[in-house]
């Protein structure tokens, strides 16, 4: 392997280190960033809806392979809080992050929010091995079987165990899904090899979808996507079985490096953009302290490893546990390709020309596989980038509002 390669690989691994407040940072003043600010970049989901005066429940559900996850709900608006039957929504976050990835950004500009004052019963899901969802009834999380899975397994058993929960929980026969990224990914793996599930859903919202990548520009991924299988090995070497848990990372992160008269925080910005795109003007610089307390939220390597596939592969296809595990596996040496085109459930894919991610190329080949899709929707921005649809200043204007409108003709 190309030992700078290496050397990024081991430092992204490295950053989730236990620190001590130490003389090195005392040189960030603290005192002109608002500490509503702060607190909102320590606080849990439940505890951040709270905070700002709506309703939010905790539901937790257990998978058929005995995952336990955790659900956040917000049954009605603050304002519009009429109580009672409501059509219901389901929000699923993207890598790397969780259920707060929809309220981080207050009231005001949170697409879980906007939801519950738009009338709806607003339910967010937590993939295995995130923040909320780190328990199983026999494993532990040091345990390297706990974390034998990527998005196929949260598409196959966390969405169907979350969403049949919901129907049970609420007496709804259908409603409607929002997901963002990885999100989406786990959704067309869930309703191409569960077909049943097609018929609990009006419509599904895809936000930045992923299925296939080939086309990604990101440097950082194309860095390292080459090197897959050389990654796993070495991650299987050092024990390293997750990524990027949350924990002291995101504390230092939120509390210190990322406010914004740290003269680091122009490391978080540039991060950001390294992966996702730049985007500058839709960058709330403000709020950044809190996006980075509560993301990234941990993921198996799996995940990773997988996506990495998608790219040298140039198909949307199973895990690839090698030719003589497939076999066994699969019945053929190479993985099987997903059959999206089973999927029947009405998709609305809305897409950014800046998004490194999830890039209009590829977006256009995943229209093009799907048979159900009613739109395709370009955010009217060229800057817009990744993770724009979830944090951006003017989210709500370029693209919450539009689906809200869609929604409505699917109650």
């Amino acid at each position: 392997m190309n030992p700078i390669l290496f050397t990024k690989i081991m430092f992204i691994l490295s950053i989730n280190f236990s620190y001590t407040k130490s003389n090195s940072l005392e040189f960030l003043n603290l005192r002109n960033t608002d500490p509503s600010i702060i607190e909102d970049a320590t606080l849990d989901t439940f505890t951040l809806i709270k905070k700002y005066g709506y309703p939010c429940e905790i539901h937790r559900v257990y998978t058929e392979d005995k995952y336990v996850l955790e659900m956040h709900r917000i049954p009605y608006g603050k304002e519009n809080s009429i109580k009672g039957t409501r059509p219901v929504v389901f929000l699923q976050h993207g890598l790397l992050s969780s259920s707060a990835e929809f309220v981080l950004m207050r009231p005001d500009k949170g697409l879980a929010y906007l939801l519950a004052e738009a009338g709806y019963d607003v339910w967010m899901g937590n993939a295995r091995g995130n923040t909320y969802s780190r328990k199983h009834v026999s494993l532990k999380t040091t345990s390297s079987s706990f974390w034998k899975f990527s998005w196929h397994e949260i598409g196959y058993y966390d969405l169907p165990a979350m969403i049949d929960y919901v129907i049970k929980e609420t007496g709804v026969e259908k409603m409607q899904y929002i997901a963002f990224s990885q999100g989406t990914t786990a959704f067309w793996v869930m309703t191409s090899m569960r077909p049943e599930y097609n018929e609990k859903f009006t419509a599904m919202h895809a936000m930045a979808p992923i299925a296939y990548v080939g086309n990604i520009r990101s440097p950082v991924i194309r860095a390292v996507a080459p090197f897959t299988n050389s990654l796993e090995t070495i991650l299987k070497l050092i024990g390293a079985n997750e990524i990027l848990p949350n924990g002291n990372l995101n504390k230092l992160a939120g509390e210190k490096l990322c406010i914004e008269e740290a003269s680091t925080q122009s490391l978080c910005t540039n991060l950001l953009f390294l992966f996702c795109g730049f985007d500058v003007e839709q960058l709330n610089k403000t709020m950044l302290p809190v996006v980075m307390g509560h993301t990234p939220a941990g993921a198996s390597t799996r995940q990773f490893i997988h996506f990495g596939q998608l790219y040298k592969s140039g198909k949307f296809s199973y895990f690839d546990h090698g030719w003589w595990a497939n076999r066994r596996t699969y019945g053929s040496f190479r993985p099987p390709a997903y059959n999206i085109s089973t999927i029947k459930v009405p998709i609305f894919l809305h897409y950014a020309d800046n998004d490194w991610l999830s890039t209009p190329k590829d977006v256009d080949r995943l229209f093009k596989e799907l048979k159900s899709v009613v739109g395709k929707y370009r955010v009217p921005l060229d800057n817009f980038n990744h993770l724009d649809f979830v944090f951006a200043n003017d989210a709500k204007k370029l693209i919450y509002d539009r689906i809200i409108r869609i929604m409505a003709q699917f109650l």
